[in-house]
């Protein structure tokens, strides 16, 4: 058999196929989309975040239960302590004025964040974090985690820890269920994740809109020490609880309490 001689234009279409298939194969592959819609009073993110990736946290023990009150390290002295949260945020109209009310009386607070809306307003998470405010998790978008598999509760969880990862500069540690629904799955991939789950003792229902009254006195009667006080700067309209806790918080702080983390 005569072999073909090696001309100048064999090598110039070999070289354009070669050309042609890398291009192929180096077309970006679609981002993943996020899982939930975005909750009604967010503002959607220009594109959607990567999918979860390792937290960098090490295990922790899996909780039989989330944390309900202060752990009694956080006392001391006697001191009265009470630890102030707040759910469903950030949001660009109420949580400046949480931010502005709890500078205003030097107290710290704990909020827990979704990743949709982290995602949409890093600019307040970083405003949280820089006040000098602990940050935790409240899921990616706000999902019932009793409904989902273990594959989507990863999801939920890791999702919103990296984001907020990226955009404070710190992992955070602290997640709260939302709805209060924990379960032996959740306690476990929070335990993968480097996660505490926290609850809390005092309610106010202040996410069921029952007014400035009900909300402060609710507050007022329920609060003891070590108490965990459950409110939200986000998820709806919450004009009312931040006037509630312009008159709580010095209250309080006449009363002797003293403002502690989670």
């Amino acid at each position: 058999m005569t072999q073909q001689p090696w001309t100048g234009s064999r090598r110039v279409l070999l070289a354009l196929g070669g050309l042609s298939l890398l291009s192929a194969c180096a077309k970006p592959q679609p981002r993943p989309q996020p899982e939930s819609p975005v909750p009604p009073d967010a503002a959607t993110p220009s594109a959607p975040p990567p999918p979860p990736s390792p937290t960098g946290l090490p295990r922790i023990p899996v909780q039989k239960a989330p944390r309900y009150v202060v752990p009694p390290a956080s006392v001391s002295n006697g001191d009265k302590v009470v630890a102030l949260t707040f759910d469903d945020g950030p949001h660009p109209a109420y949580t400046p004025q949480v931010l502005k009310l709890l500078r205003k009386h030097h107290v710290k607070a704990t909020f827990f964040v979704i990743g949709q809306q982290a995602a949409a307003h890093p600019d307040l998470v970083r405003s949280i974090v820089g006040d000098g405010h602990t940050i935790g998790t409240h899921t990616w978008s706000h999902a019932n985690l009793g409904k989902l598999s273990a594959a989507r509760v990863r999801s939920e969880v890791g999702r919103a820890v990296d984001t907020v990862a990226t955009t404070a500069g710190r992992i955070p540690e602290l997640f709260r269920a939302p709805y209060g629904n924990w379960s032996k799955t959740v306690f476990e991939t929070c335990a993968a994740l480097g996660q505490t789950s926290i609850a809390w003792d005092v309610d106010p229902r202040d996410w069921d809109n029952p007014g400035v009254a009900r909300i402060r006195s609710r507050i007022l009667n329920q609060v003891g020490n070590r108490s965990i006080v459950l409110t939200h700067d986000g998820g709806g309209d919450r004009s009312p609880t931040v006037r509630a806790l312009r008159g709580v918080l010095p209250v309080l702080i006449d009363s002797g309490y003293r403002f502690v983390g989670v």
